[in-house]
């Protein structure tokens, strides 16, 4: 089987050795991804606004992979402090609301930069 890497252009893809996602065959992981805090449309005290700047964006990158969310099948959604459970809640059904991938949410001490308050890991199998 083939093996497709989708790179994003950040600058850690090369200091860190990865890429953003991985398509081998009809399996697709998606690397853990943080928002872009902008301070305006996603802030660093907005937990659904960070949540649905991913989903977005993940979007995109399954598009170039040859899928789309529906094709997704787990995420894996890793936050700095539970309180945030509603709003992380609430973008990601809105985006998954019909598709219902398994997922798992996680409590950590921190995230690479204070600013970033979620990161979510996906998995899809194009069908």
């Amino acid at each position: 089987m083939s093996r497709k890497n989708i790179l994003s252009g950040s600058p850690w893809e090369d200091k860190m050795g990865y890429c953003r996602a991985v398509r081998i065959g009809n399996v697709i992981e998606v690397a853990g991804t943080v928002a872009i805090v902008d301070g305006e449309k996603v802030k660093a005290n907005d937990a659904y606004a960070q949540t649905d700047n991913i989903i977005e964006r993940i979007a995109k990158v399954l598009e170039e992979a040859g899928a789309s969310l529906n094709d997704v099948i787990r995420t894996r959604i890793f936050t700095t402090d539970i309180i945030y459970f509603d709003d992380i809640a609430r973008a990601h059904g809105a985006y998954f609301k019909d598709i219902k991938p398994a997922t798992g949410i996680y409590e950590i001490s921190k995230l690479v930069a204070p600013d970033y308050l979620v990161e979510i890991e996906f998995t899809a199998i194009i069908q």
